[in-house]
């Protein structure tokens, strides 16, 4: 049997806090497998569909999330199931910190539609000669969430929201729409609180009112 690679033990002995001490208990798994999708920004679609299975110990450094030991395979994935929402999947290390998260929030009443978490797609980092982005997003290795995408749209040209910012995916964000986010509403302040970044705050050209990780991207 391989070691696994350096990368990865180092990935796994830094992490502390929440991140470790919240993880599922389990075990390696054998294989690692996913099916993974490609952005195109010249199409401005996902396409290249793509199944990938290999030995668990075999995993490469762009397959592991280096901030949460977090991978792209499916067998590292659990399933959130809580009612009235469609089931979604996150890492197995952010699940317990979520479900609670998603459980206080519906108690509370809050405007939580629908959540969608682990897909694996190369959506981020430079483009190839097809137009097809190189990198995997957090969404990827089941460390980010899109909440209630029908109303909190991604935007791009938006270093501030205004008429000039374009719809990419998503629904229109609309203030005070019910199911719209903003920094005031429930969702963004106790997803705050349980270190998750937002990203109707990031700094740059692009607004996603949906999107919740560690690094708000």
């Amino acid at each position: 049997m391989k070691i696994p690679s350096l990368s990865v033990l180092i990935v796994v002995s830094i992490i502390s806090g929440p991140v470790l001490t919240e993880a599922e208990e389990r075990s390696l798994p054998a294989e690692c497998s996913y099916e993974m999708q490609v952005w195109n920004v010249n199409l401005r679609s996902s396409a290249q569909a793509k199944k990938v299975r290999h030995p668990y110990d075999d995993l490469t450094p762009v397959e592991t999330d280096r901030d949460t030991g977090c991978t792209v395979c499916s067998e590292d994935q659990v399933l959130v199931d809580i009612s009235p929402l469609q089931p979604f999947f996150v890492c197995h290390r952010l699940a317990p910190r979520v479900r609670a998260v998603v459980r206080d929030l519906l108690r509370s009443g809050s405007s939580l539609h629908s959540v969608v978490g682990y897909r694996v797609i190369r959506s981020r980092g430079p483009v190839d000669e097809q137009g097809n982005r190189t990198e995997f997003s957090n969404h990827s290795y089941g460390t980010a969430l899109d909440i209630n995408p029908e109303q909190n749209g991604l935007y791009d040209d938006c270093v501030t929201f205004g008429p000039q910012c374009r719809l990419i995916r998503g629904g229109e964000w609309k203030l005070g729409v019910t199911g719209a986010l903003d920094k005031n509403n429930p969702i963004v302040t106790m997803f705050k609180q349980a270190g998750f970044k937002w990203g109707g705050e990031i700094a740059g050209k692009q607004k996603d009112f949906m999107h919740f990780s560690l690094t708000g991207y």
